[in-house]
C-alpha cells in the first residue's frame, strides 16, 4: 500500500543462454532453474514458493537481485516461500527470513497462452506477501495465469547507504526480476509472455507507479493496473494548501542514503560490511521510511517529473480508488479527535480557509469529528488527486478509471469507535481475491459484483480495454477533463458515476483558485 499505508504502518537476474522452459506431465513444470511440482485442485494448477532470485543474504543484502542457483531433481512447490522480513499484523505472522524472493503461479489446468497478471502485494512497502492473496477466482473465471510475488520491504528494500549502487530501490528491482522470470518461464505454466499485466493495490500500486517510470521496465509488461494510489498528481500545483497526508511518493537517493547512515549509527556501524552483519531482527527495530528513491539506475528521475513529461512505459492503464479511502487513515493520524481538535486541525492545515472547509465538512453531517475528517481526506487526498493523475496519464495512454462504491464491503482491519469503514481503503480486494487470514464471506450480491469486476479486470489484461459484450460500457478517461465520469462499482449498479459531484471537486477547485 502506497505512501498512505506506509505512514500508517510506520506510525503504528537474467540467466545467459538459459534453455526455454517446457511443461512436464501432471503438476510438474520445468523452469530454467529446474522442475517444480505443485498441486492441482478444482481445475487449477498451483505452484508456490518458486525462487526467482537468490536469497539476498550476506553480501547480497542491499544488492541487486541475482539469479537463483539451479537445483537437481523435482523441487516441492506445494507451499509458499518465506515472507520477507516484517513485523506481525493481525492474521499475518512476523518474519525475519531474508531468504524470501519467491513467487506463486496459479493457472487453469489446461491453460494455453493465457494472459498473465503479475500481482504486487500491498502493505505500505513494509509488510505483506504474495501468498496473502489467493487468486483462484481470477485465474478460473478470468482465464488468467496469475503470479503473486514477494519483494524486499522496509529498510531492506528501500534504504540506501554510501557505496550502494541503486540504493533505495531494491524492492522495485526485485519486482523487475520477477517480471523477467515471467518473461522467460511463464509459457511452461500456460501463460503468454508477450501478454503480461502488472497490477497492485496501495503499496503494490505505488510499486506499479515506479515500474511505469523505470526505464528498466521496458518490455516487461504490456498493461498496468493501479488500485488506490494516484501515482503522480498536479492537483495541488498552484494551490496554497496540501493534502492532509502530505508525503511524497518518491524521495531523492540522497535522502534514503542519509536515512541509512542514521540506521547504521543506531547499531554502531560506519561501513556497509558492518551493517550487513546486523541481525535482521535488530534491523526490524530501526525506524523505517518506505519511500522508493530516485536518482539511481532503477529510477533515474522523480516519477513526478518523468510521468507528466511522457517519460514512462506507454501501456494501457486501469486505475481507481474506493469512495471512502480516508476512513482507514484518519484514526491513526488523528487519534481521539474531538470537535475542538477538528477545528484546530483545520486551522493549522488550511489557515484562513479553515472556516470554508469546516462549513463544507461539518461534524453534524458526518456524526463524529473522525468521520468528518475522513470524508475530507477521501475527497481531497484521494479522489481529487486521482482525477488529476488520470488526466496526466490519459494525455499519453488509454486510461480506464473506476471508483469502488460498496459501503457495506468488509473492511480489512478493525475500525475504532468514531468512524465507520464504509467503502474503505483496500475494501475492493475481497471482490477479486480470497484471503487465507480472512474467512468473512461476501454476500451473494457482493459476489456477483466481484464476478463482474473480475470480468472487467481480465478483459483489460487480455486486450488493454476492459469492455466486452454483456458488461456495461466503460468509457476511457478524457485527457481534457471535460467529463467527470468514471466507472462506478456498487452492489446494485455498475456504470458511470459523477466523481466530481460525489467528492465536491467544484469546492476544491474554487478553494485552490482563491488567493
Amino acid at each position: 500500500m502506497g505512501r498512505s499505508l506506509g505512514v500508517l504502518l510506520v506510525v503504528l537476474g537474467l540467466v545467459a543462454g538459459a534453455a526455454p522452459a517446457a511443461a512436464e506431465p501432471g503438476n510438474v513444470v520445468r523452469t530454467e532453474s529446474g522442475p517444480v511440482r505443485g498441486t492441482t485442485t478444482d481445475g487449477l494448477r498451483v505452484h508456490q514458493g518458486i525462487p526467482f532470485a537468490a536469497p539476498p543474504v550476506g553480501e547480497l543484502r542491499w544488492h541487486a537481485p541475482v539469479a537463483p542457483l539451479p537445483w537437481r531433481g523435482v523441487r516441492d512447490a506445494t507451499r509458499p516461500g518465506n515472507r520477507c522480513p516484517q513485523a506481525a499484523l493481525p492474521g499475518r505472522p512476523a518474519s525475519d527470513a531474508e531468504d524470501c524472493l519467491y513467487l506463486d503461479v496459479t493457472a487453469k489446468k489446461h491453460a494455453r497462452k493465457s494472459p498473465v497478471l503479475v500481482w504486487v502485494h500491498g502493505g505500505g512497502l513494509v509488510s505483506g506477501a504474495g501468498s496473502d492473496f489467493d487468486p483462484a477466482r481470477l485465474a478460473a473465471r478470468g482465464d488468467l495465469v496469475v503470479v503473486t510475488v514477494n519483494y524486499r520491504l522496509g529498510n531492506l528494500g528501500f534504504m540506501s547507504f554510501p557505496g550502494l549502487a541503486d540504493g533505495g530501490a531494491f524492492g522495485i528491482e526485485d519486482q523487475q526480476a520477477a517480471l523477467r522470470w515471467v518473461t522467460r518461464n511463464i509459457a511452461a505454466f500456460g501463460g503468454d509472455p508477450r501478454n503480461v499485466t502488472v497490477a497492485g493495490e496501495s503499496g503494490g500500486a505505488h510499486s506499479v507507479c515506479a515500474l511505469l517510470a523505470s526505464p528498466r521496465s521496458a518490455g516487461l509488461f504490456q498493461r498496468a493496473i493501479g488500485q488506490s494510489t494516484p501515482c503522480v498528481s498536479d492537483a495541488f500545483a498552484g494551490a496554497d494548501f496540501r493534502p492532509l497526508l502530505d508525503l511524497p511518493y518518491f524521495v531523492p537517493h540522497e535522502w534514503q542514503q542519509g536515512h541509512g547512515q542514521n540506521v547504521a549509527a543506531r547499531f554502531g556501524c560506519t561501513t556497509l560490511a558492518c551493517l550487513r552483519d546486523v541481525p535482521v531482527a535488530d534491523l526490524l527495530t530501526a525506524p523505517v521510511f518506505p519511500l522508493p528513491a530516485y536518482g539511481n539506475a532503477v529510477l533515474p528521475e522523480d516519477p513526478a517529473v518523468a510521468v507528466p513529461a511522457g517519460r514512462f512505459q506507454h501501456v494501457p492503464f486501469l486505475t481507481g480508488v474506493t469512495r471512502d479511502e480516508g476512513t482507514l487513515f484518519a484514526p491513526p493520524m488523528f487519534p481521539g479527535l474531538t470537535e475542538e481538535g477538528y477545528r484546530r486541525a483545520l486551522s493549522v492545515h488550511f489557515g484562513p480557509k479553515a472556516d470554508a472547509v469546516a462549513e463544507r465538512y461539518p461534524v453534524t453531517a458526518h456524526g463524529t469529528p473522525l468521520q468528518a475528517i475522513a470524508a475530507l481526506m477521501s475527497d481531497l487526498d484521494w479522489a481529487w488527486a486521482q482525477h488529476a493523475a488520470d488526466r496526466t496519464f490519459a494525455a499519453e495512454v488509454p486510461v480506464y478509471a473506476y471508483e469502488f462504491l460498496d459501503r457495506t464491503a468488509p473492511a480489512i482491519v478493525e475500525f475504532p469507535a468514531g468512524v465507520e469503514p464504509l467503502a474503505s481503503h483496500a475494501a475492493e480486494l475481497k471482490f477479486l481475491f480470497d484471503f487465507p487470514y480472512d474467512d468473512r464471506p461476501l454476500t451473494a450480491a457482493q459476489r456477483r459484483l466481484g464476478d463482474r469486476m473480475i470480468d472487467y479486470w481480465a478483459r483489460f489484461a487480455t486486450t488493454g480495454d476492459p469492455n466486452r459484450p454483456g458488461l456495461p460500457r466503460w468509457h476511457p478517461v478524457d485527457p481534457a477533463g471535460t467529463t467527470p465520469f468514471v466507472q462506478g462499482f456498487d452492489v446494485d449498479r455498475i456504470g458511470p458515476v459523477d466523481r466530481a459531484a460525489l467528492h465536491g471537486f467544484a469546492f476544491w477547485d474554487a478553494l485552490a483558485a482563491q488567493r
